[in-house]
């Protein structure tokens, strides 16, 4: 009994030596896993690109016609660029632009950060200067967005809401209706600046808070009328200086995320609900409360050939209190990155509440991707002051496009389109990244 009991003690100390001197091994072995897998994932990845062909293989091409194509990897994350872009909005615009696009994490787990500076003039004598980012730490545990932009801008102003005929009593409704859409043309000086962190609760699941200012100075408003405008009627009616005021606030988001590229989605979903409060105690001019709702959900669909993509957007401003001043009021390319609205110019419809859906087909033309092409359409709804109500009237756009690949490890295309609206409203746009 003695002996068995001094040859169980062996086993089981002979055990422990083994798994002792084991476990370095084993730790090494999970450390060797992980990086053959990112070793096997950053091979499928180049695998796949080296299959496709965008604007710097060409330019590689052409200046070094025998050098061998580099890895995407070995690619550095910042492209430098002339900042090309037109819309009827700002007319032609010429600047200089850095674009930045790296996964600062495990590729499987953690969204590519992107980031862009930009500094430009326009035909119109636009002239803009911004910085803006969207970051994700590793495992999208934290997320940072913002901006800060100084803008001199010169605008085209269509009045507040899709008021039918019929609807106002006097000149000055009829003039901020603008039920015949004529041109009413405005400039300011604008200073922005916001910044959100999010921070993850659940896989795509993560909560924001962060804080907004901005800023019109020198604002001066011009038409048919004279000096008598949409803008003018609507800032004296609500007590607002004719000349400049301040839109500062607090902000509140749930965002919901599983789309696989921010630049340009083959799936997944995006979306954002956010409460701002702008509140005199930041130094706003007047305290409002909106609710904004970002929505878009890509399918895919071919498994061959996942550029084959059907996008669904929806954006929607809702008033729940106060007051906002006139060029603050949610509108046609009022969102984020100024997209929405294609077939019209920025502001062109606007409202007290404003909602916003749009349908794209994206599909490749060349099989190295070099050439892609879209066709969307889009539907806008704005309120009013004078009993139009939100969802009551629809204004339809809708145009195609061509797109160019301009960098395939960060997925980003340069896009040309050419878009309808009513009222004889259409035209060009040019620029970077999908418009959602």
């Amino acid at each position: 009994m003695h002996q068995l009991l001094r040859y169980n003690n062996f086993l089981r100390y002979t055990f422990l030596g083994m798994l002792l001197i084991s476990i370095p091994t084993l730790l090494s072995a999970q450390t060797d896993a992980k990086t053959d897998s990112l070793a096997q994932y950053n091979h499928r990845r180049d695998s796949i690109l080296a299959s496709q062909y965008d604007i710097s293989d060409l330019i590689g091409r052409i200046i070094h016609p025998k050098r061998k194509k580099e890895h995407s990897s070995k690619r550095s994350p910042i492209t430098l660029m002339p900042n090309i872009a037109y819309n009827p909005t700002i007319g032609g615009q010429i600047g200089i632009k850095a674009v930045a696009g790296k996964v600062l994490g495990d590729p499987k787990t953690t969204t590519m950060s992107i980031a862009a500076t930009s500094a430009s003039i326009t035909t119109k004598n636009i002239m803009v200067f911004y910085i803006s980012h969207n970051v994700f730490t590793p495992n999208n545990k934290l997320n940072f967005q913002g901006a800060f932009a100084l803008v001199k801008m010169v605008a085209l102003d269509a009045g507040l809401g899709m008021t039918p005929h019929g609807k106002w009593t006097n000149a000055d409704e009829e003039i901020l209706a603008n039920p015949e859409h004529k041109k009413y043309g405005a400039k300011y000086n604008a200073f922005t600046f916001n910044e959100k962190v999010y921070k993850r609760i659940a896989d795509g699941l993560f909560v924001g808070a962060g804080l907004a200012f901005d800023l019109r100075r020198k604002i001066t408003s011009s038409g048919p009328n004279g000096n008598v405008t949409p803008n003018t009627i609507y800032t004296e009616k609500h007590g607002f200086e004719p000349d400049s005021y301040n839109s500062n606030g607090l902000l509140f988001n749930l965002q919901y995320m599983t789309r696989d590229n921010p630049n340009r989605p083959y799936k997944g979903i995006y979306s954002d609900i956010g409460v701002r409060w702008n509140t005199t105690l930041l130094g706003s001019s007047k305290s409002a409360v909106q609710l904004t709702t970002d929505f878009r959900k890509y399918f895919s669909l071919s498994q061959s050939d996942p550029a084959h993509v059907l996008a669904f957007w929806y954006w929607g401003s809702y008033k729940l209190g106060g007051t906002l001043p006139y060029f603050d009021l949610p509108g046609t390319g009022r969102d984020v990155a100024v997209r929405s609205g294609r077939g019209y110019t920025i502001g062109y419809f606007k409202g007290i509440s404003f909602g916003y859906a749009e349908t794209e087909y994206r599909f490749p033309i060349l099989k190295n991707r070099f050439l892609s092409g879209a066709a969307f359409f889009n539907l806008q709804t704005a309120s009013d002051e004078l009993g139009t109500k939100l969802f009551e009237r629809w204004q339809p756009g809708g145009g195609a496009g061509l797109r160019v690949l301009f960098n395939k490890a960060t997925r980003t295309n340069l896009c040309l389109d050419y878009a309808f609206g009513k009222y004889g409203s259409r035209g060009f746009f040019l620029g970077l990244n999908e418009a959602f």
